[in-house]
């Protein structure tokens, strides 16, 4: 059988990050490898042959974005997260097996709106707008091409019958249309939310979920006699 495994870039950075911490560009691609193929086994004994792992993303700003409480640019072309993602990715291009499908942000439309988590502060009385600090603001940016270009390849892998099975790691249920197109071409199409919490809906559109790392559970506690089993 064979596998293609198709990734949701900005959400496994965020969930990663999130679960697993902080970690260099070249850990953060390993692991990531590691990951997806941990995907090709089953209690230690492989189950199916890996086609290709399809990576979508976007790169990062590097236009400068006015700050409303900072009254100044803010340029992004010089920030961590943009120098981050860059060596992310050229790891990425240097791994075995690895398609990379970079979409593009709308970078002309950005601006910083205040957290959500602020604004309610504020009309409940709780926070004054003197009291505004840097981080209760976050930066409004949307993807543009990155979902089409899952869904063609999606369909592409099920009209030409590439593979046998699809495995998608993503948190969000725009692939539904995607995922129906591929079930009726008889093609095994499995999630992989990270333990994020998906619709009871989607189950419907899917032909099974699977998450290969306990460590994405948030109820998810490591004792000193527990050991996870990280062999592939």
């Amino acid at each position: 059988m064979k596998t293609a495994i198709l990734v949701d870039g900005g959400f496994y950075r965020r969930r990663a990050q999130s679960r697993l911490g902080e970690k260099t560009a070249k850990e953060r691609a390993d692991e990531l490898k590691m990951y997806c193929y941990r995907h090709l086994y089953h209690h230690g004994a492989q189950i199916s042959d890996l086609y290709r792992i399809f990576y979508y993303d976007c790169l990062p700003m590097d236009k400068k974005v006015y700050h409303p409480l900072l009254q100044k640019q803010v340029d992004f072309s010089r920030s961590e997260l943009r120098t981050w993602m860059l060596a992310f990715i050229e790891e990425l291009k240097k791994k075995r097996k690895f398609a990379i499908r970079l979409g593009k942000l709308a970078d002309e439309q950005a601006k910083f709106l205040l957290r959500e988590d602020t604004t309610r502060k504020l009309c409940r009385g709780i926070l004054r707008i003197e009291e505004l600090q840097e981080q209760d603001f976050m930066l409004d940016v949307s993807q543009k091409g990155v979902d089409m270009k899952i869904g063609l390849d999606i369909a592409s892998l099920a009209y030409k019958q590439q593979v046998d099975q699809i495995v998608l790691i993503s948190g969000d249920s725009d692939f539904v249309p995607a995922a129906k197109l591929a079930r009726r071409e008889g093609i095994d199409f499995i999630l992989d939310p990270l333990y994020n919490p998906i619709k009871p809906d989607l189950f419907e559109h899917i032909d099974g979920l699977r998450t290969c790392d306990p460590k994405f559970n948030p109820k998810w506690v490591c004792t000193s006699q527990q050991k996870l089993d990280t062999n592939i």
